[in-house]
């Protein structure tokens, strides 16, 4: 049986409401922080936080738009693109570091929360911010995955591969193969940076893909034996780590 809470975590900025999912015996559990694509914070995820926590790790999925709105999309569907993009936008890596912080600070105080390594999944507009987190917040996030992640390595102040070398676990980069908003140039660009940095990473594209696989929901982009995949990798990856 799985124990599901939707509970206020206090950041600097205000208060993140976040959907917490783990066992209901054998704790306590390493914790995964599970950050949300742009269509927002949605039973879809809660859904997909459920079945990692099944593996027996204690999920936590913060909505990354608390500073804009509480309320879940519904499906994924904003009522416009032009809204979406404003509260995808509105984010910066160092604040969601930030709002990490917050999250970790709170397991920390849960009895079915283990202590030490931690774990990190990112989709989409997260997948930098789960890099990020992974080198900022290095003496935790021990295993740190982005799934089509956009904004990996670009020609900005904050632009997450500039802080790869501070990685202390792995990173894993799971990437579309048709993904306009993370072109092969950029993925490239980041491999080439990576190398350069010791880091254990490694980069790996799913075959007849495109941005939004992973989402069982996402109509005429849903990839099950991709999708499947993404959870093999990241078991494997908390298996080793955490």
């Amino acid at each position: 049986m799985m124990l599901d809470a939707e509970i206020d975590i206090v950041t600097k900025d205000g208060t993140m409401n976040t959907f917490i999912s783990h066992p209901e015996e054998g704790g306590p559990y390493p914790v995964i922080l599970f950050l949300m694509d742009a269509p927002g914070y949605r039973e879809e995820l809660h859904d997909m936080a459920r079945r990692i926590a099944t593996a027996g790790y204690y999920v936590m999925l913060p909505n990354l738009y608390y500073r804009r709105t509480r309320e879940p999309m519904i499906n994924g569907v904003p009522e416009s693109r032009e809204i979406m993009f404003g509260h995808m936008n509105s984010l910066s890596n160092s604040m969601v570091v930030d709002d990490c912080r917050a999250l970790l600070d709170f397991a920390d105080s849960q009895v079915a929360a283990r202590d030490g390594a931690v774990g990190c999944t990112g989709y989409c507009m997260s997948g930098p911010f789960a890099f990020a987190a992974a080198a900022q917040l290095a003496d935790r996030i021990k295993a740190s995955a982005s799934f089509h992640g956009v904004r990996l390595c670009v020609d900005t102040e904050d632009s997450p591969h500039l802080d790869a070398d501070k990685i202390q676990g792995e990173m894993y980069f799971g990437m579309a193969e048709t993904d306009d908003w993370a072109p092969p140039e950029m993925v490239e660009a980041l491999d080439k940076h990576m190398q350069t940095t010791g880091a254990n990473y490694r980069i790996e594209w799913y075959p007849g893909t495109h941005h939004g696989f992973v989402f069982p929901l996402r109509e005429g982009k849903y990839h099950k034996e991709s999708a499947e995949r993404h959870y093999e990798r990241l078991f494997a990856m908390f298996e080793r780590n955490l």
